[in-house]
């Protein structure tokens, strides 16, 4: 091995030792599916537990301390993203109802703004740092941007599922199975010359979502509801089990 393969090694060790998010596997993947589940059955059960504006307070500010401490931390701590990660689902969610139920703004319009936002943000991102890639967040700038596309693929997830299982009639199981078909095509992509890994990765991501939701809105409600016979609660603690 050359002495600058050595220095090469030692660079890569270094970038990843200093990245603050995970590496991409199939148990991020994994991960990822089943926070955006646990996260959408602990809104749905915190919005019939108390009022929905003060749910959405809590999980704000539950959110606003888990990311204090995550752009605190000098590395990657899997407990405290992956919470930080569950916690962005929940408020989005919470988030996302009360402005359809309490504001009735159509899924529809949601899912047009949320995806201008999430737009907007790639494109401010990508002005400044000239990359959307997640593998190297070791900057405040960087993850104040990675945190920020997060979020909104969140939401903009939260309006697709919801868009696709209540206005366009799929239901939350046809949903959840549609997205399942369509999150392959991503991975599938990758197999092609030319395209673009970043470009793939933040479409599985943005899929994760719905993907994720529907199932758990599915275990979550009532067949009135074209859901399965499970509540809300019980959903929650048969994910987190």
């Amino acid at each position: 091995m050359t002495a600058a393969e050595l220095i090469d090694g030692a660079r890569h060790t270094r970038d990843r030792g200093a990245s603050k998010v995970p590496a991409v596997t199939a148990l991020f993947w994994i991960i990822k599916v089943l926070t955006t589940g646990v996260g959408e059955t602990t809104s749905d059960f915190l919005a019939h537990l108390i009022d929905p504006v003060i749910a959405v307070a809590l999980a704000g500010l539950a959110l606003a301390v888990s990311l204090v401490a995550q752009f605190r931390a000098r590395s990657y701590r899997p407990a405290l993203y992956w919470t930080t990660v569950l916690l962005v689902s929940v408020f989005g969610t919470i988030a996302a109802d009360v402005a359809h139920v309490g504001l009735g703004v159509p899924y529809a319009v949601s899912t047009a703004a949320f995806a201008v936002a999430l737009g907007v943000v790639f494109l401010l991102w990508y002005r400044f740092e000239k990359t959307l890639s997640i593998h190297k967040i070791r900057t405040p700038r960087r993850e104040f941007f990675y945190w920020l596309a997060v979020g909104t693929t969140f939401a903009l997830g939260t309006a697709v599922g919801d868009l696709t299982a209540t206005t366009l009639h799929l239901g939350y199981l046809g949903s959840g199975i549609g997205f399942a078909v369509v999150i392959a095509l991503p991975a599938i992509a990758t197999r092609f010359p030319g395209a673009s890994r970043v470009g793939t990765f933040w479409a599985a991501y943005i899929l994760t979502r719905p993907l994720g939701a529907s199932f758990a809105d599915w275990f979550g409600v009532g067949p009135d509801r074209g859901g399965w016979v499970w509540g809300p609660g019980l959903s929650v603690s048969c994910c987190c089990s």
